[in-house]
């Protein structure tokens, strides 16, 4: 997102690429980009106006790619959006906008919205690669597994995986990196494990969506201030 470009997370055929300058020549420049914007999971209120939507999109979104050199083909790449309770409060006043509602509206919506984030972390997902069956995150043979994790080593699995329908508004239009090209999904994670931690730890430095299969690995991470 932003002026970022794709940071290559992790790739097949290393070996045969890092015995010339030319090939690590090219695995240091696909590797090149820009930091991305840290983020807070801290609650309260927030002053947007509708326009802020497309900076707050932009500070809760991480995009990656998975490349295979030695087939020569990208295997995976994904953008995911955590909709955190900042990010839900920006969408709420650019949605109330678009749809006119009125206050009273706005604030119930705006209520329901901030509620759900007391039991779920959700994010949605776009991504593609390979074949396009094999992008379907819902598919118990799926041949990715995705995982919420932080910098404490917490990984837990999702809750739910909503696969999203690409004819629908509000994706193409809130997310605008969705397309037709991609596959679309919901991904939601419960806020506490089993025994009543949290599933990202106060005490992280950055917590992060993991992709991995046989293909390979790639993590999306968002860096806490």
């Amino acid at each position: 997102m932003g002026n970022c470009r794709p940071r290559i997370s992790s790739f097949s055929g290393a070996a045969r690429l890092g015995g010339s300058l030319a090939g690590a020549a090219l695995v240091a420049a696909l590797a090149g980009g820009c930091a991305a914007p840290t983020v807070s999971l801290a609650r309260g209120p927030r002053e947007y106006v509708a326009t802020d939507y497309a900076a707050v999109l932009d500070r809760w979104t991480r995009d990656e790619s998975l490349f295979l050199f030695d087939e020569l083909t990208r295997a995976l790449t994904v953008t995911a959006t955590f909709e955190s309770w900042d990010f839900r409060w920006a969408y709420v006043i650019r949605y109330a906008q678009d749809y006119r509602l009125t206050i009273p509206q706005r604030e119930e919506l705006l209520k329901g919205e901030l509620a759900e984030t007391r039991d779920t972390h959700e994010l949605f997902v776009a991504l593609y690669g390979g074949r396009h069956k094999e992008n379907d995150l819902t598919r118990a043979d799926s041949p990715w597994i995705v995982r919420l994790i932080d910098s404490t080593g917490s990984e837990i699995a999702p809750a739910q995986i909503e696969a999203v329908k690409q004819t629908r508004v509000l994706e193409r239009r809130y997310y605008p990196y969705n397309s037709v090209w991609r596959s679309g999904f919901r991904l939601r994670f419960p806020t506490r494990t089993p025994d009543g931690r949290p599933t990202i730890s106060e005490h992280a430095d950055w917590f992060g969506l993991r992709f991995a299969g046989a293909w390979g690995n790639t993590d999306l991470v968002w860096r806490k201030n």
